[in-house]
């Protein structure tokens, strides 16, 4: 068709659509309300709906019977299976890529940096806040460091390995942030949305980190600084991001586990594996730059990831049957033939009875109802809920959640995260839906992995 015939047909078409929106009236500020979200790579899309939260039988655990909840989820994407090491690895390497070219930009090494378009040539920006420019990741020399003649390259190279040759993985630092809401919600702390400001006096608990230029170590400190504006309520963490991977032998004395220790999260053989070592804080600074990096690459952006919730989990592992005992629907942890459901413990040394000894790699059993692999067995996974023994008294019954996000100088009792699904070191019971334990979220272990959850963009 000739482009004169086209442009009499466009204008005529603007002019309906302007005639359907009359000027002077309320129309809305022009977004079509038509969006739908994409299904997110490698995650299913759990319906909304209602179940029994709680424990089906008389806990193991506690002396009396947890407390049942009837309780309404709204819809979420959800990772089809946990975290797997090579996932995990993307993590680590951006880390790992990105602390090398901001100590080359520091160095003032060109090719590594972007200016910002928005800012005028001759205004000067610090080294330390010169953009990234990723798109130069594939130039870092990691393999033939030591032939280069750029002696400044070849310091930030060598600054990165051992003598030996081996990456030094206590300077993969992570630093990110996020808003304390718990402090903003306080009566005391209200906005005043008439005078768009907080109250006199009004102030928060905040946790700063830094990293110490003697001996680069990561410290941390809990802070009360006055509240004034929004950022006042913001924390900052950093993190060093790379699993540790001595909880192999750690967790296990008098016990051979060192070729685990070994090879499990550097060598391909065990890509497909869950990833184990990892701290509840590790996994939050996870979900943090996983949102980055969908959103640095997305039109719209999304919701952020983070860890599910503790009511979150559990109805994604009943996988739409309200009163499920295990993942997979039934009573029992294996078949009429006998073959097991799940990767767990079932007899006294008898690890590999269910075909696994330790992690197997993840879907290698059928899937719930929901199309979600291993929410039992194979690792326990963190939840973001706290661990409270009474939560679901104290809890709403539409999308509950127990949440706390505690401080450096906070007790131990109040960094307890609750942890689902069982693992391959742990008998049938801690596989049940309702069933829950705990951890410290600081701590590490070779059976506790996680995965992520989104929420929905819609009814």
């Amino acid at each position: 068709m000739k482009l004169t015939k086209i442009l009499p047909l466009a204008a005529l078409l603007l002019a309906f659509v302007a005639c359907n929106k009359p000027a002077g009236e309320l129309v809305g500020a022009g977004n079509s309300g038509n969006f739908k979200e994409a299904n997110p790579y490698g995650m299913i899309f759990i319906k909304k709906g209602s179940f029994m939260m709680g424990a089906n039988t008389q806990s193991a655990i506690f002396g009396q019977e947890d407390n049942l909840l009837m309780a309404t989820v709204e819809a979420f994407w959800m990772d089809e299976t946990e975290i797997t090491n090579d996932e995990y690895k993307q993590f680590v390497n951006w880390v790992r890529d990105s602390t090398v070219m901001r100590r080359l930009i520091m160095k003032e090494v060109e090719g590594y940096s972007r200016r910002p378009k928005n800012i005028p040539e001759d205004e000067e920006i610090p080294l330390e806040k010169m953009p990234i420019d990723w798109s130069k990741a594939s130039k870092i020399p990691w393999n033939n460091w030591k032939m280069i003649e750029d002696d400044d390259v070849k310091d930030v190279m060598a600054s990165m390995f051992y003598s030996d040759g081996t990456l030094k993985t206590n300077f993969l630092h992570y630093r990110y942030s996020w808003v304390n809401y718990d402090e903003a919600i306080l009566q005391r702390n209200k906005f005043d949305v008439a005078t768009s400001r907080y109250p006199v006096g009004a102030s928060v608990r905040v946790d700063t980190s830094w990293v110490s230029e003697e001996d680069g170590g990561i410290y941390d400190s809990t802070i009360i600084r006055p509240l004034r504006e929004p950022k006042d309520l913001i924390t900052s963490k950093i993190i060093c991001v790379y699993p540790d991977t001595l909880v192999w032998i750690r967790d296990f004395q008098y016990s051979f586990n060192d070729p685990m220790m070994h090879k499990y999260f550097s060598h391909p053989g065990y890509s497909d594996y869950p990833v184990v070592g990892i701290t509840w804080e590790q996994a939050h600074a996870f979900c943090d730059w996983r949102t980055k990096f969908f959103n640095a690459h997305s039109k719209y952006g999304a919701q952020d990831y983070r860890l599910p919730t503790e009511a979150q989990w559990e109805y994604a592992a009943r996988g739409g049957r309200k009163m499920a005992m295990y993942p997979w629907g039934g009573n029992y942890a294996r078949d009429a033939k006998g073959c097991f459901f799940a990767n767990f413990k079932p007899y006294r040394g008898g690890y590999n009875d269910d075909t696994g000894t330790t992690t197997m790699k993840v879907a290698q059993f059928r899937p719930n109802d929901f199309g979600l692999f291993d929410m039992g067995g194979n690792v326990a996974e963190w939840t973001c809920s706290a661990f409270l023994n009474s939560s679901n008294t104290v809890v709403h019954d539409l999308n509950p959640d127990y949440e706390y996000m505690a401080r450096k100088n906070d007790p131990d009792n109040l960094k307890r995260k609750v942890v689902k699904g069982g693992s391959w070191k742990d008998i049938s019971y801690y596989m049940q839906c309702g069933v829950r334990t705990y951890e410290y979220q600081y701590e590490s272990r070779p059976y506790i992995g996680f995965r992520c959850v989104r929420a929905y963009i819609g009814d």
